[in-house]
């Protein structure tokens, strides 16, 4: 059984979204309150699994909540709901340790993936959110300087990444290309060694700002 907690300034939406459980399977409301003091009082009492903060406003007041909430409870998972799904706003939620944001294009079957992904461990944000973040990650690489040479890369090694970029094995791609599997991490290795690069996020990096891959 899940443990939710839900905390919303406003009576009215606080009760709306408990409603939303109600008929949901393991899951369960134990704490729901629109006060600061008896939110963090409650969890003190009551530990849950998942937060949901209903934002109406990000000022100092939910700045101030989150981090009492991570330093209190660090095994608390927080998902945000709110309205204003500006970048400023979902940036302030995931630098206070939010693992989740919801704006105003949730569903309620939205809501439910989203308590079970956080559950599960992994970090969960709308459709508008995820384009939101991933427009700002764009900017930032075609900002940079990029002092990495394509040009030092073979039709093969190119080839290679961009499979592997787009969500290839190194089996599928062994397949694809007639060649053993160590054939291609040897190629992979040496992309990397030639980019000086650390991680296979770099090398996705990398085949994203160079226009190898697709998104």
């Amino acid at each position: 059984m899940i443990r939710l907690g839900i905390y919303d300034e406003m009576k009215i939406t606080l009760e709306g979204i408990c409603e939303l459980f109600n008929s949901a399977d393991e899951m369960e409301v134990v704490l729901q309150t629109h006060l600061p003091e008896e939110l963090l009082e409650g969890l003190k009492q009551d530990p849950v699994h998942i937060l949901i903060i209903n934002v109406h406003t990000f000022d100092s007041q939910f700045t101030g909540l989150m981090l009492n909430v991570s330093l209190s409870f660090p095994k608390t998972r927080v998902l945000i709901i709110s309205a204003n799904n500006d970048e400023e706003s979902v940036m302030k939620s995931i630098k206070a340790g939010a693992k989740g944001f919801l704006s105003r294009d949730t569903s309620r079957s939205d809501l439910l993936q989203a308590v079970l992904t956080i559950r599960s461990g992994h970090e969960y944000f709308s459709n508008s959110i995820t384009l939101l973040l991933l427009n700002k990650y764009i900017k930032k690489i075609k900002s940079d300087d990029d002092r990495l040479d394509i040009k030092s890369l073979s039709t093969r090694e190119v080839e290679i990444m961009k499979m592997w970029g787009n969500s290839n094995t190194n089996k599928e791609i062994a397949d694809k290309l007639f060649i053993s599997v160590r054939t291609v991490e040897t190629h992979k290795n040496h992309i990397m060694q030639k980019l000086n690069l650390k991680t296979s996020v770099d090398m996705v990096k990398f085949a994203i700002r160079n226009n190898i891959i697709d998104l």
